[in-house]
């Protein structure tokens, strides 16, 4: 059983650290808002139809009037704001700060946790925020002069994190009576009907290629990220919430390791001492519960 948790927390680190290199191939031929409602429309429909037609389980029903109104809300702050805004930074932004990014949510989990409890976050959570803060600052200098990376780029990233982590501190919130699936499946569905009225006023349709790397990008964003990477995730949090979060450790690696592999970013001494930095802060910030076990 060991075996197994491990091989799947490394699919779930390789699944997750992927996205951002996905979504660089996928806005190469497609308007960025374009690409994040394709995506979310197919890895919604994906779900939903498994759900409610090859899953034969009563709890896999349709949402009550006030499940309807959390769905709602959580699919705006974690697919409408946040996917939507991450898929249009990364086009302005390096794939492996894309990914270094996103490995500051746990961070950014804690200082919205703390406001929304209304509590002051202990010195060891705001040595991780800085830690991890100044680490993507510093992988992000050299990019920035190399026109790898843009300051637009970086503001639109920063805001989707703040999204998606205020998104993880309402779902805690709420006293969910649904499946895993099924909250996954209609909030991402929900964000691409949220998203839609944006991407048919803003989006460049003239400039769109639905060519093999568009649909490339589509598909593993919406199979290997949405739906098997989630699948992991949640997996991973039913065993051990603690021991689940250290798998993202491991996403800065794999980011920048498929960043310069596949897409020839350059990975320098900025690069290493920004990533050890946000995983020191990653570290920092969540050591009071690593010790509570």
């Amino acid at each position: 059983m060991r075996v197994k948790n491990i091989g799947i927390g490394l699919l779930f680190s390789i699944f997750w650290s992927s996205a951002s290199v996905a979504t660089k191939f996928g806005v190469q031929s497609a308007a960025p808002l374009i690409l994040a409602n394709v995506r979310f429309f197919i890895a919604g429909i994906l779900l939903l139809s498994f759900s409610y037609i090859f899953a034969k389980n009563p709890d896999y029903r349709l949402p009550r009037k006030k499940e309807w109104q959390q769905l709602a809300l959580f699919g705006f702050l974690n697919t409408t704001l946040y996917l939507g805004l991450y898929v249009y930074a990364m086009k302005y932004t390096a794939a492996g700060i894309g990914s270094l990014a996103v490995s500051t949510n746990p961070l950014i989990i804690v200082l919205l946790s703390s406001w929304w409890l209304k509590r002051k976050p202990k010195a060891e959570e705001w040595t991780g925020i800085i830690l991890g803060m100044g680490g993507v600052a510093v992988a992000t200098y050299p990019l920035l002069a190399d026109s790898y990376t843009t300051v637009g780029g970086i503001t639109l990233l920063l805001i989707s994190m703040v999204a998606v982590s205020a998104a993880s501190v309402y779902y805690a919130t709420v006293k969910w009576q649904l499946p895993n699936l099924l909250i996954n499946g209609w909030q991402v569905f929900l964000g691409g009907v949220f998203l839609l009225p944006a991407t048919l006023l803003m989006a460049d349709f003239g400039t769109t290629k639905l060519d093999t790397v568009f649909w490339g990008s589509v598909l593993w964003l919406s199979l290997a990220v949405s739906i098997v990477g989630l699948i992991c995730w949640f997996y991973l949090l039913r065993i051990d919430t603690v021991k689940a979060s250290l798998w993202l450790f491991l996403c800065p690696l794999f980011g920048f390791f498929f960043a310069w592999w596949l897409m020839g970013e350059p990975v320098t001494i900025y690069t290493v001492f920004g990533t050890v930095l946000v995983v020191a802060g990653l570290y920092a910030g969540q050591r009071t519960k690593f010790a509570g076990k």
